[in-house]
């Protein structure tokens, strides 16, 4: 399953097509694989960490710095993008056939290859141009009135977004009460037997000790 889908629609519409294959099995000629994708969270200098780290009310220093990670000349993953086309060209390069008398669809593949490789290395450069301005930005957001001169660019969603990453975990202090509360005498007493001294139901809102009762 691949991590970004257009819409919401074809997320859902791709998963239940997953379910279906699972169900009635998957195709002998292609054998079903399946693919794990962490939550954002879980690494949060991939890409997917880094456009969740990037909220429109971020700090200026923290969006350029994420930008200037995209952009590192060591670990930054488009470099690393970059360098996949070029090779991918590169791949294409050496299947060029020119003594074909008619077509060379070799020499169309690199063409396309080779044009991607050239503007991803203007965006490259275009980021690196930006940095400086992104750090001199208002940390505020500016009056909404203004936002709707420039459409937004972004049209997909991290799978995670869509889908969700699983439940969170139960907050530590409501587990605490409720073990408190499963292990006092009136959890336990029988139907229609009253506890020596009645205890008070202790407020989901008050994280200290509850009167009456000994920790």
């Amino acid at each position: 399953m691949p991590e970004h889908y257009p819409s919401i629609g074809e997320a859902i519409g791709a998963a239940m097509q997953h379910n279906i294959r699972l169900a009635h099995g998957p195709d002998p000629a292609q054998p079903l694989q399946l693919r794990y994708f962490p939550p954002p969270a879980a690494d949060p200098y991939s890409m997917p960490g880094m456009i969740a780290r990037l909220e429109v009310t971020a700090n200026p220093q923290d969006v350029a710095g994420i930008v200037e990670e995209a952009t590192s000349a060591l670990v930054g993953p488009l470099p690393q993008l970059t360098e996949l086309v070029a090779a991918s060209a590169d791949w294409a390069r050496a299947r060029l056939d020119f003594d074909a008398p008619h077509s060379n669809p070799a020499f169309e593949v690199w063409t396309r290859l080779a044009s991607a490789h050239r503007m991803l290395a203007q965006v490259q450069e275009d980021l690196e141009a930006a940095l400086d301005g992104i750090a001199s930005l208002p940390a505020e957001v500016s009056a909404s009135r203004n936002h709707d001169f420039v459409k937004v660019l972004r049209t997909r969603e991290l799978l995670h977004d869509v889908m969700g990453a699983g439940h969170p975990e139960p907050d530590p202090e409501a587990k605490r009460r409720q073990a408190a509360i499963a292990g006092s005498p009136s959890a336990h007493a029988p139907s229609g037997a009253r506890p020596a001294t009645p205890a008070a139901t202790p407020s989901p809102h008050v994280g200290g000790p509850t009167p009456g009762r000994t920790r």
